[in-house]
Order: C-alpha cells, then structure tokens, then sequence
C-alpha cells in the first residue's frame, strides 16, 4: 500500500503552535504535549487513508468536496488531497465558529 506525503501549510503549523500554547497557558504543558502529541498521530494517519475524511459540512453548504477533515476531540484538522500529497490546511477547536472561519480561511475575501 502507497502511502501518502504529509505536509501543513504555514497556517496549519500556526494553528497547532496556538492551540498548543493555549493549553499549555491555561491547563499544563504536559497536557498542551499530550494534545499536540495526539493531533499529530492523527495527521500521521492520513498517510495510510486520506480519503476516509468526511467533507467539512460547512463546505458542503457551498457543494465544495475540495477538502476533508479529521478529528481528535474538539479539534478539526481540514485537509486536502491532491496526487499523492496530503496538505493540512486548517487545525481549529470545533467549538468555533467554523462557518466564519473556514469562508476567511479557505474560500478567501
């Protein structure tokens, strides 16, 4: 079985730094290791079955199948697959409002 390349846009690094300094700030940094330790088996996965994502429904509203998402708890990891690369393009807590910021991040102004 061929395994995908994965790799995060400059975004997605960003996203994970904050959710990681989040945790770390507000609950412990063995947590906020533990979390980042998690989200990043996670993303290890999609090497193996990126298409198992399901499309974010939020896009779906819009009928874009350009992306997919997977979870660890509350947080979604949006990415997309093109040839045999897997791109993280967006790690957020659920609990967002993710309509908001997936137009502003992903469709653009």
């Amino acid at each position: 079985m061929r395994r995908y390349a994965v790799t995060f846009d400059r975004d997605a690094e960003d996203d994970l730094d904050e959710i990681v300094t989040y945790i770390a700030d507000h609950d412990s940094a063995a947590r906020a290791v533990a979390v980042a330790n998690n989200i990043e088996r996670q993303i290890q996965a999609l090497a193996t079955f990126p298409q198992r994502g399901a499309y974010p429904r939020e896009l779906l509203e819009y009928d874009i199948r350009d992306f997919r998402e997977a979870y660890f708890g509350p947080y979604r990891i949006i990415y997309r697959v093109v040839e045999r690369k897997v791109v993280i393009v967006l790690i957020a807590d659920g609990r967002r409002d993710m309509r908001a910021l997936l137009a502003r991040r992903l469709l653009g102004p």
